[in-house]
């Protein structure tokens, strides 16, 4: 997952006195995080996961209790969407190219997927 998570609160925002929003991302964030965020949602848009057909303006509803998040279009234009839904060009070699292939999605633990069972206890989901 890619190490780009950091989502700093665009100026128009700051400017009308706005401090927080909720921030949801597909991605990674380590140190420097702040305000209200939902991080490493899986799988992610790069491979046409949940967030793949979320677009500008949508409305997303957040549960946290039950961790859950709803993108608040109608079921045709969902499928609509990911109708349309394209696939980016992948690396087709060097370092890149490893990590497409071979990092799983956050919710299988964003290991290497030939580590797998390699290495002794398994990390629980709610062990950091």
């Amino acid at each position: 997952m890619a190490e780009v998570g950091n989502l700093p609160l665009p100026k128009k925002i700051l400017e009308r006195g706005i401090t927080d929003v909720v921030r949801i991302s597909d991605a990674h964030m380590s140190s420097m995080a702040y305000g209200t965020m939902v991080l490493h949602v899986s799988p992610e848009a790069a491979i046409g996961g949940s967030p793949a057909p979320v677009r500008n303006g949508d409305m997303v509803q957040l549960d946290v209790e039950e961790r859950s998040l709803h993108l608040e279009i109608s079921g045709k234009e969902l499928q609509r969407r990911q109708s349309e839904w394209m696939a980016h060009s992948m690396p087709a070699r060097g370092n890149a190219k490893l990590y497409v292939d071979h990092v799983q999605q956050a919710h299988l633990g964003a290991d290497l997927d030939f580590l797998v069972g390699k290495s002794g206890a398994t990390a629980s989901r709610e062990s950091h």
